[in-house]
């Protein structure tokens, strides 16, 4: 065989093996309920329900945050993250997280946050001064 032959094959080998590690990284979107029954990896959308407090202190653990989301069914439950809490956390609109169930606790390992953008901030400063 010839070099650019073997180079072919071993290019078409590693985008093979590519595809694969990135197709089994692929989680599915659900609330709580059904992260609970599968016990595997999802991805939840929710809400920050602003009337608990975040549980996060830089100084005992920093990576270590704690809060009470309310998914796309109305349920509440317990957030765990073991990352630190990003700024403005409090004021997204939205939160994509990806984890699986514990108990009664959702651990995550990845958050997104959906922030409000500066047209949205300003409607609701708007609203807040005629009101």
């Amino acid at each position: 065989m010839k070099k650019s032959h073997i180079l072919a094959i071993l290019i078409v080998a590693v985008a093979i093996g590519f595809l694969i590690s990135a197709s089994s990284d692929v989680t599915t979107y659900a609330n709580f309920e059904q992260a609970a029954k599968t016990g595997d990896r999802v991805k939840l959308v929710g809400q920050l329900v602003k009337e608990f407090p975040v549980e996060y202190d830089p100084e005992k653990n920093p990576n270590l945050m704690a809060f009470q989301l309310r998914d796309d069914k109305g349920q509440v439950r317990r957030v765990v993250l073991r990352a630190t809490k990003p700024q403005d956390f409090e004021r997204s609109e939205q939160i994509v997280l990806t984890g699986s169930m514990n108990g009664d606790t959702f651990e995550a390992s990845d958050m997104l946050l959906k922030c409000p953008s500066k047209y949205k901030d300003q409607e609701i400063y708007i609203r807040s001064e005629q009101g």
